[in-house]
């Protein structure tokens, strides 16, 4: 039976009901991102200025990645610098945004198929703060993550989503942060700003399928042609999107924004639906 509203808000302690909110998907790329200003931090920007400020934010990263499904409980999540080789400067920013309990508390409720485990330990990966302080320079909404369980296939997750409808009507914003097409091997670091032909290709006919609904298919990646998988050769960074596609109702336009291959390999493809 599912939870209705009024429910929900007690069990929140008070999340209060809103217009249904958008989903996003962000093409995140590189870290630098993070403190650099060009047109990808542009584009996460508009897309901020255009929806209502929610109250809080879900996110699914390419970057948390664990042996079942966690969420993060704490109520002053860190800030996670899981890279190397990049700048001090970007090793010293820090995103002070608040976690919610009640968030994740209500994430594990409403989820019925998967047992949801608090988490105290992990925060906010640069695959979350990196592209939400560019959002949210203020982080004055407090920002919780939902992991990735990286032993379930693709339809888990697109399934799994779906039962996270309720979230859109309380205000929360959830964000999927990875990228389409992500192939690390395959970079060019003397073509920074185009992209190899094969992944053109599939960045083409992913978005073809995400506008056609074909999202069966797009589940199961490991069935799709040998160019489409040279794209997504590993599942980390393509997952967070069908969290947000399971999540779409049918009535909802997909908008493409940030849409441009860097570095041969690494889309940065964006979905505003809403």
């Amino acid at each position: 039976m599912a939870i209705q509203m009024d429910d929900l808000k007690k069990i929140t302690g008070g999340f209060d009901e809103t217009a249904q909110m958008p989903l996003l998907f962000v093409g995140h790329g590189s870290p630098m991102n993070a403190i650099e200003e060009n047109k990808f931090v542009k584009g996460w920007r508009d897309a901020a200025l255009a929806i209502q400020k929610p109250g809080a934010i879900l996110c699914i990263s390419a970057h948390w990645e664990t042996d079942g499904t966690l969420v993060t409980a704490m109520e002053k999540p860190r800030t996670i610098h899981d890279f190397g080789g990049f700048p001090k400067e970007l090793f010293e920013v820090q995103y002070p945004a608040a976690g919610s309990p009640e968030l994740a508390n209500l994430t594990q409720i409403l989820v019925k198929s998967a047992h949801v485990y608090p988490d105290e330990n992990w925060g906010l990966d640069h695959g979350c703060w990196s592209v939400i302080n560019r959002m949210y320079p203020d982080a004055d909404i407090p920002v919780v993550q939902l992991s990735l369980d990286h032993s379930r296939p693709g339809i888990y997750h697109f399934e799994l989503a779906k039962e996270l409808k309720a979230l859109r009507k309380l205000g929360i914003l959830i964000i999927g942060s990875g990228n389409i097409v992500h192939n690390l091997r395959k970079i060019n670091w003397n073509n920074p700003d185009g992209g190899f032909d094969w992944a053109e290709e599939a960045n083409v006919g992913f978005k073809k399928m995400i506008q056609n609904g074909e999202y069966d298919k797009l589940a199961n990646i490991q069935e799709m042609s040998p160019s489409y998988r040279l794209a997504v050769p590993t599942p980390e960074h393509y997952n967070p999107l069908l969290y947000i596609l399971g999540l779409k109702e049918e009535n909802e336009e997909c908008v493409f924004f940030n849409d441009e291959i860097v570095l041969g390999s690494i889309s940065m493809t964006s979905i505003k639906i809403s």
